[in-house]
Parts: C-alpha cells; structure tokens; sequence
C-alpha cells in the first residue's frame, strides 16, 4: 500500500452505527511513523505458539482505560472498588502504544461511555441499563480537578482516557455503550477496510469488556492476541484462580493468543533491526 506523508494524521472518533461520521480511510491509513516496519513480518513468541504479523495488518486495541476505570475520583473507585490492577498495567500499556506507534502500528481506544441522556444505555429493566444506573452512571460529579462531570458519560472526564495513555492525532477512537467493542459500533468496518487481521489486546477489565471484544473479534475472524500484563481484573481477586487467568487460559485455548508487553516491544524492535539490514 502507498503511503502518503504530506499531511497530518487526525485523530478519527467513531460512534454508534447511526451517528458515526463518514471516516475519511485514505487519511487514517497514511502517513505512518519513519520508522515503520509495514511489510516485515514480526514474529511474536506467544501462548499456544509463536504468531507471525505484520504492522500493516496489526492494530493494539486499548479498551477502555480512562478515568471511570483507573482514576482516584472515577467510578469504580468511587464505588470502593480496587483499581491498582488497572494503574499497574499502565506502565506497560504505555511502552506497547509507543512501540507499536513507532513502527506505523494502528492504536484504536475503545471508550465506555454513554450519551448524556442515557438514550443508549437499554431499555427499562435491561441487563446493561439496571447494572449500570447501580453503579450510578449519569450521576454529577466532582472531578479531581474541581470541574463537573458526570459517571460514565461522553465527552467528560470521566470518560476521558487515562492522562498517561492519552491518544496521539494519528489514533482512532470508538465509543461503545456495551461491553463488546464491536456492538453497535462501525468498529468491524473501519479495521476491515484498513486491512486489520492481527489485534493485539490491552485494557480493563479482562473478564468483561476486554474479554467480550476479543470474543466478538475472534468470531469475525480476527487473530486476537492478549496481553496479559496490559490488563487487570478486579473481579474474583483473591480467589484460588481470578477472573483475569480464567480469561486469560481461555484465550489461550480457544480465542486467540496469549503473550506480554516485553515480548511484543522485543519482536517490534528484532522486526525493525531485520528492516534496517
């Protein structure tokens, strides 16, 4: 694929299926970093097997790590749940975004959040809307900064990703109101007509929205790979076997691939150094 370097990357967000903007792909899949690697194969040591892609065909899917899920003053945190799982795969979601943009890899944020009229949160008495409005989604709040905002909506801070892992120009953003990243979103559409086949997995939590994107993925016949150290869990913690290794054997047997963040910055820079020759 030719690839333009004469104009900026923006930054693409996505929305539901009915309200999402007309994604200009010519512009999404130009201009990659000068040190991309976009047609050398990169081999990555993983669980059940080695799995070989290339950046062209590669995206890292961030799922969901903003300020409801990470932060002091978001909402897991205000409901008393424990988030130093979330804030310890940071570090590492941080170097796997920065290596991965190096080498003209895609990083797509998937976003929980809903509209501020909750008009695509369910119906009354659905599953998503009751578990949600228990977690108090919608609700005004004070956010660390002083200013207002509100649990779990659009376009606030708390909805807002996590200051270390902020998205470049270049990255695409999708807003989801399910767990799955490709419900209701144009998710599939936009990594199809990129030529997306390898998604490596990062994000919280791994039992659930990480989970439920990488089963929706694998059923449409992507290769998901799951970083295990990039994801936390704070469900089943302290139990003989946590929510997060449940998921994470699962995908290793019947999902996809299982590796870590040093294995995948490793092959990128093995990748570039094969390049380079």
């Amino acid at each position: 694929m030719t690839r333009r370097t004469d104009q900026p990357r923006r930054r693409v967000v996505l929305t539901g299926l009915a309200t999402a903007p007309r994604l200009d792909l010519a512009r999404a899949a130009s201009d990659p970093s000068p040190d991309s690697i976009s047609g050398t194969a990169i081999e990555l040591d993983a669980k059940p097997q080695a799995i070989s892609m290339t950046a062209a065909d590669t995206a890292v899917i961030v799922v969901d790590m903003q300020n409801d899920f990470g932060s002091k003053g978001g909402m897991f945190d205000l409901a008393g749940i424990d988030i130093s799982g979330v804030q310890k795969a940071v570090a590492p979601t941080g170097r796997v975004i920065a290596s991965a943009r190096k080498a003209g890899i895609r990083i797509v944020y998937l976003k929980m959040a809903f509209r501020a009229d909750l008009s695509d949160m369910g119906a009354p008495g659905s599953v998503n809307r009751d578990r949600h409005l228990r977690m108090n989604v919608g609700k005004v709040v004070r956010a660390p900064d002083g200013t207002e905002s509100r649990i779990l909506i659009r376009d606030t801070w708390n909805s807002d990703i996590l200051s270390e892992l902020k998205p470049s120009d270049q990255d695409i953003l999708v807003y989801k109101s399910r767990f799955s990243g490709f419900y209701q979103t144009n998710l599939h559409a936009t990594l199809t007509k990129l030529g997306i086949k390898h998604l490596i997995f990062t994000g919280c939590t791994t039992s659930i929205c990480v989970e439920s994107t990488v089963r929706d993925a694998m059923f449409r016949d992507y290769l998901p790979v799951l970083l295990a150290d990039c994801m936390s869990e704070p469900i089943g913690q302290g139990l003989a076997r946590s929510n997060h290794e449940a998921s994470i054997l699962s995908a290793e047997v019947l999902f996809g691939w299982v590796s870590s963040s040093d294995e995948f910055i490793s092959a990128l820079a093995h990748a570039g150094s094969a390049n380079r020759v």
